[in-house]
């Protein structure tokens, strides 16, 4: 059995230890600003913004499938930006991937250069070229989004520490059950939970994991000073959504495989991306460092019109920002300012049932024409 699957079977099972004859199996919500904590409550829940015991369970949750202790924030930005701000200071210098999520980048260009903080942008897929000198942490999205390049994980992560900079990877489009960064050697992992962990598209969510206690500190820190917290209700809601993160995923990469295959002979699309076609750039080393390909699909089509009329004309998929839902979801990404052509499609598959789905999808792309 692999660790994988041991982790997932484990997951819904982590506070049977703690149960008494009539407690809940579900977790309960605690609503609480403030806490009974007369005397020395040191070790004990006092105020609303130190700590929670749905945040706790959360973050046990997030912590047995990184292998890692984790940190709960509100959104991914808002864990991305807890690294940034909890470990950097002026006259640090960063490296930032120049074709992914484009606010992560925009959180050092507009906020922390004002603080004396310099950056850098280099490509995904030749992110090792250039090295690391200077550099106080390098940050990586791979699979980038929404191009789909990938980086090798453990060799930036040599490279990198040789030349004293800690490494992020924004592990977002994969989850902890399609790659595991930290045991590829990255120093931290970054991931907006709102996706795929949660599954459902109805909550904002965000963690940090490290396996250096400094660090794990520092974001905590921030967490507390700043006030960037998570609500109870939301990390009520990702725990739900935790248990049947596995099954969802598995689904999801399957229904992906399959899409992405049969796209590539479709007349109507120019060209696709996805880690799982044998043919695709990143195909060996996807395979090499990722335990699944992903949902995630990137094609091109003839014109913006197209695109739109593809979206927009396929029953089962909705024309949406985001991924990692339940429901098949996709976006032409010019309209979020990325570098791509203006045809370009951003395809999450969702966990409907896949020769449906794909039926829906070519007939969708049968009204388009070659």
């Amino acid at each position: 059995m692999s660790d994988t699957a041991r982790r997932a079977a484990e997951l819904s099972h982590l506070r049977d230890s703690t149960f008494a004859k009539g407690d809940p199996i579900p977790l309960p919500l605690t609503m609480a600003a403030i806490y009974h904590a007369p005397g020395d409550a040191t070790g004990f829940n006092q105020y609303g913004r130190f700590s929670n015991p749905t945040w706790a369970a959360v973050e046990e949750m997030l912590a047995h499938m990184e292998n890692a202790p984790c940190v709960a924030f509100p959104s991914g930005m808002a864990a991305i930006s807890s690294v940034f701000f909890g470990l950097l200071k002026a006259g640090d210098r960063v490296l930032l991937p120049s074709d992914g999520y484009p606010t992560s980048r925009g959180v050092v260009e507009r906020y922390l250069q004002g603080f004396g903080v310099e950056y850098d942008v280099r490509p995904t897929a030749s992110y090792l070229d250039g090295g690391f000198e200077r550099y106080r942490l390098a940050f990586v999205e791979t699979p980038s989004n929404p191009g789909l390049d990938i980086c090798d994980i453990a060799a930036v992560a040599k490279v990198a520490h040789a030349a004293g900079a800690l490494l992020i990877v924004d592990n977002t489009t994969m989850t902890p059950f399609g790659q595991r960064p930290l045991d590829l050697g990255a120093d931290i992992v970054v991931a907006a939970d709102t996706k795929a962990p949660n599954g459902h598209s109805d909550v904002l969510f965000g963690h940090v994991a490290s396996r250096d206690p400094d660090i794990i500190t520092a974001v905590q820190d921030w967490r507390k000073t700043s006030g960037c917290i998570p609500s109870p209700f939301d990390a009520w809601l990702v725990h739900r959504g935790l248990e049947t993160l596995e099954v969802r995923f598995e689904r999801m990469c399957t229904s992906a495989g399959v899409v992405a295959r049969r796209l590539q002979h479709h007349p109507a699309v120019r060209s696709v991306r996805y880690p799982g076609l044998e043919n695709d750039p990143s195909h060996n080393l996807a395979s090499a460092q990722m335990e699944r390909f992903g949902f995630l699909i990137s094609l091109v089509l003839d014109t913006e019109d197209k695109a739109e009329d593809f979206i927009n004309g396929c029953a089962l998929m909705q024309a949406a920002t985001s991924f990692g839902g339940v429901h098949t979801s996709a976006e032409r990404r010019t309209r979020r300012g990325d570098a791509v052509p203006p045809g370009f499609v951003r395809l999450s598959v969702g966990c409907e049932p896949t020769e449906p789905l794909w039926e829906a999808i070519k007939a969708s792309l049968d009204r388009l024409g070659g």
